[in-house]
């Protein structure tokens, strides 16, 4: 996925509350929730945003 600089929703995101957005701003990369769209922004750099992708796709932070 290209991030833009617009909130983009998850989407895996539903009903239940479990609601993500994330958006580049600058060499930011933003997270926050979308269904509190004043909750607070996460950021992270481009190589975190990178290591954290790489983690979930190779199954590092599966549950169970």
């Amino acid at each position: 996925m290209a991030l833009t600089n617009k909130w983009t929703k998850s989407s895996r995101s539903n009903n239940n509350g479990a609601c993500v957005e994330v958006r580049q701003l600058g060499d930011l990369i933003e997270v926050r929730s979308s269904n509190i769209p004043d909750s607070p922004v996460v950021p992270f750099t481009g190589a975190e945003w990178d290591a954290f992708i790489s983690g979930a796709q190779d199954g590092e932070f599966n549950r169970g």
